[in-house]
This record gives C-alpha cells, structure tokens and sequence, in this order.
C-alpha cells in the first residue's frame, strides 16, 4: 500500500533566491506551476508565485521580492486530508514538503495527491453515496453509523460537505447493506435525504401517486 511521502516530488530542484528574475520566468514557463519554493543557502524560505513573478523586473533578482514569497508548506508525516486542505487554502498546484527539522524534502503536486486518494477505500471501492442533512445540533456521527450498520451496511467513508444556514449535510459512502432501509431510517431519525436514489421506495411512492393523481385530474 502506498503512503503519501511516497508521492514527494525532486524533478525539479528549488529556485535560489539569488537567481534573476528572468531565469525564474523561464522556469515558470517550462514547468508551468502556480508557485514554486525557493532557498537561500540550503534553507526554505518561501514559495514564489508565477502570477506575482510576471509582475517583477526581470533584471533584477528573486531576493528583490522577497517580501512577495508565502511561507506555506506541508510536513512529510502530514495525513493526506489536511495535505488537501493546505492545497485549498493556498491555491496551489505544488506544496514544499519539510522534515521535522524544517529540512526541505522535495514537494507534492496536486495531480499525485488526487491521485492517492483515488486509490483510497472511499473513491476505489464500489458502494453507494448518500448525502443527508440535518439540523447542526442535532446530528450524530455516532448515530450515523449506527443506522448504517443496524442495516447491514458498511462505511467506506464520510464528511462533512456543506454546512450553512444552521444546517449541515453529510456525505457517507456505503458498502452493502439495503440502501432503502438505510435512507428509509435516516427519515425516522429526521434526516433529510438530499441525493436521489432508485432505491428509495418512500420517493418513488409519492412519484406514482402524483402520476396517479395527474391521471385522475386530467379525466
């Protein structure tokens, strides 16, 4: 199984923060990153924007802009979500990876990341998606669970995928199980099913009593 410092990146060495402006320039059309780390003596010192760089006089050097550099960047024992989550927050395509001496590694590229998580249970194993939502303090991961596997159900995985307005939604992938059962409990328990699904009787229900209902008015 893989893990994620598998995924660390040296196809490219860090820019110098001596370097010029212009020979940066070249880099970033070449590799075409949204940000790349730079060094100042085998030291990380922050990672170049290629949107802030074409602004910059190209005969002049890195160290000129210095104060234009963000800091961001990743451990190597960083858990892949919150890899995610700093790729998100910085708007980056690559993240500069450092040990726990602050020594720089290599980076990740968002590409591998996704990648990864391709290949986690979540995305790789078949089973169905549920979205439900509920008032936020009312809901339960705990009692989640338990309605998913009191039907014979299994999860793969779940999160939290929108939370406004006092409500939050919650997003559970499922292995076996019965899916209307699950969805019918989750409406006991006062969970609104916000995704559609063949299997859910309750729906198709009421679908065949409007059709029903359509039918008799239009006599």
């Amino acid at each position: 199984m893989n893990i994620l410092s598998d995924y660390i990146n040296n196809d490219y060495k860090p820019l110098d923060i001596h370097e010029s402006v212009a020979v940066a320039q070249d880099f970033f059309i070449d590799a075409s990153f949204s940000h790349f780390p730079v060094m100042d003596e085998g030291v990380f010192v922050g990672n170049l924007s290629s949107e802030d760089l074409e602004t910059f006089d190209f005969d002049k050097k890195i160290i000129d802009y210095k104060y234009t550099l963000e800091g961001f960047f990743a451990k190597n024992d960083s858990i892949w979500l919150d890899v995610l989550e700093d790729f998100a927050k910085n708007q980056t395509t690559i993240l500069p990876i450092l040990d726990e001496n602050n020594k720089y590694l290599g980076y990740y590229e968002i590409v591998d990341v996704i990648r990864f998580f391709n290949e986690t249970p979540f995305l790789k194993e078949p089973g169905g998606i549920i979205i439900i939502e509920k008032n936020i303090i009312e809901y339960s991961f705990s009692q989640i669970s338990q309605i998913v596997e009191g039907n014979n159900g299994r999860i793969l995985g779940l999160f939290i995928s929108d939370s406004t307005n006092g409500k939050i939604q919650i997003t559970i992938k499922i292995a076996a199980g019965g899916m209307n059962e699950i969805i019918q409990t989750f409406r006991r328990y006062e969970y609104e099913i916000i995704s559609d699904h063949q299997e859910d009787n309750y729906i198709n229900n009421l679908k065949e009593r409007s059709e029903y209902l359509d039918k008799y008015l239009n006599i």
